[in-house]
């Protein structure tokens, strides 16, 4: 073994607690701060959304609307992360450091030559990419600008979500949510200044993210620059061959047209759903930042399976690997309910935050989210299943499940709506809760036979008595 590719004590011991802890506890330990910084992630949605809303409705609406094309182009990057993190990983829990190098390094730079490409592309002509994309002619006038200073913070968010996959495969999830806490707070702080001090337009929003952004960017290069570790950054390591960028690009391919599919989806339903109004599109965008309170920890917690997953496949235990995803599915399902249930408690209260006294505007909302919340169990159950899928590196499912989601249960509904009956904007949702509902249900179905499939490839007991004798291989 190289001394460049070189484990700490730290990520020694965490790889024998990831392939030898019990199982709970490993699950917990790893998810549980990634599900709190996805929860802050929520938060400062939320607090955008409500700072965005004191400039004016057609603002809040607005920032909703772009949100989703910045998803869309966020896939790229999201989903190399996601990718290349698998195979990360399953190198690390197999004990092959200096292939973990390479892959590290090879992502690296492969997430500059996707940012390089994104900025020569769209910055010329984002008036275009945005009447391309179906924006309406009321957001153009502030989201021009707006969207051209969220390209330069996304393409460093591209950076900080790599790092942050790779921090995630050694076990760091807590550093993870210190550093996320402080980008939220310096973040949230600027766009308070800017919003409520100084009386600024939704322009500054996207230039303190710009600005928050820059700091864990700063903090990642310090990380990764540190030499003679097996996870750190290094020229010479930059490998585009079959072994070591091939497996990254094939299982990062179906994960960014999954992710990208999804949110262009979303685009579509809210062009779908401005024939309700602009308003509605905004009461869309906040009814699932409500959601997000109960499907934001969901993500967390599939991040942290998916990484345990892989490690474990990669050390030769796929019983213990299936462990894993049983007790992610059980604490997912748990959260959900629970903050379901706060949020329809709280949903008069919740809606009133962001209607910025507009009982109308806070009505729609309501109207909304009733809907979408009876979706949150079964987002928990999709989530932890995909978690699995991505640690057995069956992004072609994930892929077909989200294709699903938006281009089955959810955009071909919205139209059956809008054609053959006269909701109106209840209609939008309903969509969001028979998308959600139905994408649980397929999730468990291929989940299902995913699993026995895994069973009789790595010679798993499946008796008929019970579903899986675990216990044996754990």
């Amino acid at each position: 073994m190289e001394s460049s590719a070189a484990l700490s004590k730290k990520d020694e011991k965490f790889r024998e607690f990831s392939l030898n802890g019990a199982p709970w506890k490993v699950v917990l330990y790893v998810s549980l701060p990634l599900a709190l910084y996805q929860s802050l992630n929520q938060l400062f949605k939320i607090l955008d959304s409500m700072m965005a809303a004191h400039i004016s409705s057609s603002a809040v609406s607005t920032v909703s609307y772009l949100a989703q094309l910045d998803l869309t182009l966020a896939a790229l990057g999201g989903g190399l992360a996601v990718g290349a993190g698998m195979k990360i990983s399953e190198a690390y829990g197999a004990g092959d450091l200096e292939l973990v190098k390479k892959r590290v390094s090879t992502l690296y730079a492969l997430c500059a030559a996707v940012s390089t490409l994104l900025l020569l592309v769209l910055l010329p002509f984002t008036s275009e990419f945005l009447r391309l994309a179906g924006t309406p002619e009321e957001f153009m006038a502030d989201g021009v600008s707006y969207f051209r200073l969220d390209l330069i913070g996304m393409v460093i968010m591209f950076f900080n979500n790599v790092y942050i996959s790779v921090e995630r495969v050694r076990g760091n999830s807590r550093g993870i949510l210190y550093l996320n806490a402080m980008v939220i707070a310096v973040k949230l702080i600027l766009t308070a200044i800017f919003v409520y001090g100084f009386h600024m337009g939704i322009s500054m929003i996207a230039a303190a993210t710009i600005i928050s952004q820059a700091l864990m960017f700063a903090a990642a290069v310090f990380r990764i620059c540190q030499p003679g570790s097996a996870f750190g950054f290094s020229f010479s390591a930059i490998a585009f061959d079959k072994r070591v960028a091939l497996p990254v690009l094939i299982i990062s391919g179906p994960v960014i047209v999954e992710k990208a599919a999804f949110s262009l989806g979303k685009v579509l339903v809210n062009s779908m759903s401005t024939v309700y109004g602009a308003l509605t599109v905004g009461a869309l965008g906040i009814s699932n930042h409500i959601g997000g309170i109960s499907t934001s920890p969901h993500i967390g917690f599939q991040d942290g399976s998916s990484a345990i997953i892989s490690q474990n496949l990669g050390a030769g235990k796929p019983v213990r690997a299936l462990h894993i995803f049983f007790c992610t599915a059980a604490i997912n399902a748990g959260i959900s309910a629970v903050t379901m249930i706060f949020n329809l408690v709280f949903l008069p209260q919740i809606a009133w935050a962001f209607a910025q006294n507009d009982p109308a505007f806070q009505q729609l909302i309501m109207n909304i989210y009733q809907f979408e919340a009876w979706g949150a169990v079964p987002l928990g159950i999709n989530s932890a299943v995909v978690g699995m899928l991505y640690g057995f590196g069956r992004t072609k499912s994930t892929l077909f499940i989200n294709f699903c989601r938006v281009f089955a249960f959810r955009i071909p509904v919205l139209w059956c709506l809008q054609t053959f009956t006269s909701l109106g904007s209840t209609s939008v949702g309903i969509v969001m809760g028979v998308s959600n509902i139905g994408v649980g249900l397929l999730s468990a179905v291929i989940g299902f036979f995913t699993i026995r499939q895994i069973c009789r490839e790595y010679h798993i007991s499946f008796p008929k008595n019970r579903l899986f004798r675990l216990r044996q291989a754990v």
